[in-house]
């Protein structure tokens, strides 16, 4: 038998817990992340006596190692999904009260969020993404076109009416039953 579904006030409740647990894991994390669905930074403070030439930092598709030589890595771990090398990159960056090595991954597939930087770490609970609010404008021509169509789509199912690809398929049928009045469509079954 299966334990009954909290009532909402506990499922907040619950919600809340996780939440806090999954904010201490992160907040124990040597560095700090953040995410889009197409890109990932990460950010790790050092003492600003550190250059360049002090730092280990290794980016390959499935891996990632940020250290200080002669010192345990601070990150060395392997990625939970493959990363465009070419496209990613790291600086060292001068912050108040410090440095901070800053890390940059294009994704491979732009598409996922990632429940963590690299396996051994907390994962996220990414099923609570709440993903920024992006302009269309902001997309490219092929993926803006790919959603205006996915939410016309949306809109003409909500109504009960036909999708942009039913749709040019009955214009097709009403076409060639204009060019070919000769034949009888009257029991033609369409599905």
């Amino acid at each position: 038998m299966s334990a009954p579904e909290p009532t909402p006030d506990e499922q907040k409740r619950l919600d809340a817990e996780a939440k806090a647990n999954e904010d201490a894991e992160q907040a124990a994390l040597p560095y700090k992340w953040s995410q889009t669905i197409k890109d990932l930074d990460v950010t790790v403070s050092i003492d600003a006596k550190y250059k360049g030439r002090d730092l280990d930092v290794k980016l390959t598709r499935n891996h990632l190692k940020v250290a200080i030589k002669g010192q345990d890595p601070i990150i060395d771990g392997d990625l939970p999904h493959p990363i465009l090398v070419d496209d990613s990159t790291w600086t060292l960056e001068t912050v108040p009260g410090g440095k901070e090595i800053a890390v940059h991954f294009e994704k491979v597939n732009q598409l996922e969020w990632w429940a963590h930087v690299v396996t051994t770490a907390p994962k996220i609970d990414t099923s609570k993404i709440q993903p920024e609010n992006s302009n269309l404008g902001d997309l490219d021509g092929e993926t803006r076109g790919m959603v205006e169509k996915m939410m016309f789509d949306q809109r003409q199912k909500e109504m009960g009416k036909p999708t942009s690809d039913e749709q040019k398929k009955l214009d097709i049928l009403k076409q060639f039953q204009s060019q070919h009045p000769e034949m009888d469509f009257s029991n033609a079954k369409m599905g």
